[in-house]
């Protein structure tokens, strides 16, 4: 009887040690389950990404200053050009019929003015002769030889013949301003003649082509654009124009480095550097009224330093700006950052705080806890939403709030709060979310 007695007792206690050990195996088993990485020092490079088109550094619109009809077009769009070269004529009949009159009438007013020269000498020879008469009669007047009615017909001679040769004069000097204004419309006839052949500006490639022989060129005025016949481009200095957020322009500086990709190039990557900034926003037609807020974005030009093979004016790009460089920086990855509300003394201490219990029900799984607003904070302490990280530590995670500095394309470099050598937790998201101060976690053996 008292054998059987003792047996009953290992019996029993056997089966609380299972059970406690199976209780605390599935405590073990439930705790959040999370993934670390190990903080080392690395080289990051904060970059500002945007998108836009490929231009030429510098294109010539070509539009004609005279109206008509294209007579003779010697260029097709891609063709490529020389400075000086023959690309199209407007007919010149109009504006050379223009010409001969504008001719004739030069050679009518020099006419006109050599009889006015003549009529000058005339007038002036008249006073000449008028005036020795009138010397003649005042001579015989001192003698008493003359009436006083030829003396004063002697003297109007003269005042007439003054009078006559002034106005001969003027119309000496409207005939010279006359020719003067018959060269002037001849020199505008000639300079438009000049204009209906029209040759490249530059060097470059036709990138564009408006006009068909026969078409009729409009040109343009103060409100109305004319016919831009056609674009001829240098394609050899090329820039990516890219649309910039608001938020990283007051990032990029002139002279900043950056790397183009070109959709059309594929496998391939450009070097190049900021050479222009917009300082007014992008003009975009206004949007319907959908109540959401519209982009802001700024103009940057970035020249590309290489040669890009069989590129043409508008090419999708994408353009990365290096906007800042860091050298051996402590560095987090970017899913390891989160914001938790800490207590702070009133030296601005961080508090940690016991986590908050885990309640199990009678089979040892967690009861979800319902949220509870934190406890009011001590006279003297404070609490504020900090940036910062979970830092493994003997089985727990511990809240360090860091400071941050550049951000790289996957990792932030941290000024202040890590070393090299902490284990982070990263992820994944829904266990990083649920954690507080202090929790006991395992690290997932998958990770």
């Amino acid at each position: 009887m008292r054998r059987r007695t003792w047996t009953i007792l290992v019996v029993l206690v056997l089966l609380a040690a299972g059970g406690i050990g199976a209780r605390i195996w599935r405590n073990r088993n439930d705790l959040p389950a999370i993934a670390v990485e190990t903080v080392r020092t690395r080289d990051l490079d904060a970059l500002v990404s945007a998108s836009g088109k490929i231009q030429p550094k510098r294109q010539v619109n070509v539009s004609a200053t005279t109206m008509g009809r294209v007579t003779r077009l010697a260029v097709q769009e891609g063709q490529r050009v020389k400075a000086g070269q023959f690309l199209l004529e407007i007919d010149p009949r109009s504006l050379a019929g223009q010409l001969e009159r504008g001719e004739a009438s030069v050679a009518a007013a020099q006419s006109s003015l050599q009889e006015s020269t003549t009529a000058v000498e005339q007038a002036r020879a008249n006073l000449q002769l008028a005036q020795q008469t009138l010397k003649r009669q005042q001579d015989l007047a001192k003698d008493g030889l003359t009436t006083r009615e030829a003396l004063e017909r002697a003297q109007n001679d003269v005042t007439v013949r003054e009078a006559e040769l002034k106005t001969r004069q003027q119309e000496v000097q409207t005939r010279e301003q006359q020719i003067k204004q018959e060269q002037a419309g001849l020199s505008t006839t000639r300079y438009s003649l000049s204009q209906v052949t029209i040759s490249s500006p530059m060097d470059g490639i036709v990138t564009r082509r408006n006009i068909e022989e026969g078409e009729n060129v409009v040109v343009g005025t103060m409100n109305n654009a004319g016919t831009v016949l056609l674009t001829v481009a240098d394609m050899s200095a090329i820039q990516a124009e890219i649309e910039v957020d608001e938020t990283d322009i007051p990032n990029v500086t002139i002279g900043q480095v950056a790397v183009v990709t070109i959709d059309a190039v594929a496998d391939r990557m450009f070097k190049g550097h900021v050479t222009e900034i917009g300082n007014s926003p992008i003009q975009t037609a206004a949007p319907i009224n959908t109540g959401q807020r519209q982009a802001t974005n700024f103009k940057v030009v970035v020249t590309i330093d290489e040669p890009v093979p069989d590129v043409r004016p508008g090419f999708t790009c994408t353009a990365e700006i290096t906007t800042a460089r860091r050298s051996h920086a402590v560095a987090v990855p970017i899913q390891s950052l989160t914001v938790r509300e800490m207590l702070f003394d009133q030296k601005g201490t961080l508090i940690h705080e016991p986590p908050p219990p885990v309640k199990r029900n009678a089979f040892g799984t967690p009861i979800p806890a319902a949220p509870q607003a934190p406890p009011e904070p001590a006279p003297g302490q404070v609490r504020k939403e900090t940036e910062g990280v979970f830092v493994f530590r003997d089985g727990r995670v511990v809240f360090e709030p860091v400071k941050v500095g550049v951000a790289g394309e996957r990792y932030f470099e941290v000024l202040s709060g890590l070393k090299a050598g902490d284990q982070v937790v990263t992820g994944p998201f829904d266990s990083v979310r649920q954690l507080s101060d202090g929790s006991p976690v395992k690290i997932n053996p998958m990770r």
